[in-house]
């Protein structure tokens, strides 16, 4: 299932958040590809790296959120971002949302580190703090219409479908790469997208706003 829009007809405000931080991606992108491999092993956050010296790996805690692995990578997590952040940025109002982009971020990264705090593989992207997007998102729109795309033809489903079964993905293929211990390798960081998940579902629960059952979002 692949989403493509979803019902904002009750948006009431301009997600400047939102398209600020889809506009600090790309052009982060850009300067990454630019530079090439020295910065990224400058700026994205390896576990190693920061085990052995947290107090000057810090700020890649924040950096590795707007960095990428390719063009495909940045355009799934800036859709994901574009179609489902105006409604919790609208949700939380700018400045909480924007806070609570971040948090969600760093709370991945350190989902993915507590299962890999000894890898020297380059962590990047933003799918931990859009992960946190998404589980906001189910807890506040659950019964929001999202079309996706379906063997060509586009289907609108409840938001709780197409996100549960998101998640649930997430979970499954994390428990496998958790089995994997003895490899050092590349790929998809599970662990931070349930991470993320799991830390904007409880923020939305503590501090957003609940939509009615009929609400659109």
């Amino acid at each position: 299932m692949f989403p493509i829009g979803d019902d904002d007809s009750e948006v009431t405000s301009v997600p400047i958040v939102t398209y600020a931080l889809i506009a600090a991606n790309v052009l982060f992108f850009l300067v990454e590809l630019n530079a090439g491999d020295e910065f990224v092993q400058n700026w994205a956050f390896i576990p190693s790296h920061f085990s052995q010296s947290p107090a000057t790996e810090w700020p890649t805690i924040f950096t590795a959120m707007f960095m990428h692995g390719g063009w495909m990578h940045l355009f799934g997590n800036m859709l994901y971002l574009y179609i489902f952040g105006d409604n919790v940025e609208d949700n939380f109002g700018h400045v909480k949302y924007l806070v609570f982009y971040l948090v969600a971020g760093i709370a991945a990264t350190f989902a993915q580190y507590v299962f890999n705090e000894g890898s020297s593989i380059p962590n990047v992207g933003a799918s931990g703090a859009i992960a946190g997007v998404l589980g906001a998102y189910i807890l506040m729109f659950p019964q929001s219409r999202v079309d996706v795309f379906v063997v060509r033809q586009v289907i609108s489903m409840p938001a709780i479908v197409v996100i549960g079964f998101w998640i649930v993905l997430q979970l499954f293929s994390g428990v496998g790469s958790i089995a994997n211990t003895g490899a050092d390798v590349g790929g998809v960081a599970y662990m931070a997208h349930v991470g993320g998940f799991a830390a904007g579902f409880v923020i939305a629960l503590l501090f957003g706003r609940r939509s009615g059952p009929s609400a659109s979002a």
